[in-house]
């Protein structure tokens, strides 16, 4: 019987220990502030288009993500490649250049249509959060919005989709189930849930007010896969 209870009483102590060590290696979370630009306008949109995946405006700013305490933005220090090839690279640089302000020169215009851009961050690495900020001087929703990782640059390996509010897989990269929204100047945050990639896609195909695709910062929080 002792000795029964002296067994019972190891793997309790054990259990314990176990519990004790992972609460001491517990990843460290912090919420993502990114620095956001001037907000164009005040209010919500007067006239939002009918339909179910809308996401309605909302009247107050969302929870920050929570990721760990190390990554960093890699986004400026990646390889920026785009299926427009109007766009050249002095062009892209400004999308990753830290202005995110709802000025003219701040935007990047890529051509109508179902257009990407691609980021080469170098090596795999484990991806924790995507903003997004497209145009937000005026409100407007953007069309076909889908953000994608996967393994090797022609997108043919371990394809992963993030986001997609493409109802009608008219882009052609499958059915999306997310829903549309209004941009505005904290633009749009996906979670990437430390998934590990070194390619990075975002499409989308026009908006609400022009069917050029405009894109004014990206920022990409990652670390190196481990």
């Amino acid at each position: 019987m002792k000795n029964v209870f002296a067994m019972k009483s190891s793997l309790l102590w054990v259990g314990l220990s176990c519990l004790v060590a992972a609460s001491l290696y517990a990843e460290e979370l912090v919420p993502l502030k990114p620095k956001l630009p001037a907000p164009a306008f005040v209010g919500t949109p007067k006239d939002i288009p009918a339909g179910a995946n809308i996401e309605p405006p909302s009247k107050t700013p969302k929870p920050p993500l929570m990721i760990p305490s190390d990554v960093k933005n890699v986004a400026p220090v990646s390889k920026i490649t785009c299926s427009d090839s109007n766009a050249n690279a002095t062009a892209l640089a400004k999308i990753t250049d830290g202005d995110k302000e709802a000025f003219d020169t701040s935007i990047v215009l890529l051509r109508k249509g179902t257009q990407y851009l691609q980021f080469d961050l170098g090596t795999p690495q484990e991806i924790y959060a995507i903003v997004i900020w497209h145009a937000h001087d005026t409100p407007k929703i953007y069309r076909n919005v889908i953000v994608q990782l996967a393994d090797n640059a022609d997108f043919t390996e371990n394809v992963r989709t993030l986001f997609n509010n493409d109802i009608e897989n008219s882009s052609g990269r499958g059915v999306g189930t997310d829903k549309q929204y209004f941009e505005t100047n904290e633009g749009r945050t996906v979670d990437a849930k430390g998934a590990k990639a070194r390619f990075v896609r975002l499409y989308s195909k026009g908006s609400t007010d022009t069917a050029m695709n405009e894109y004014t910062e990206v920022e990409i929080y990652a670390r190196p896969a481990k």
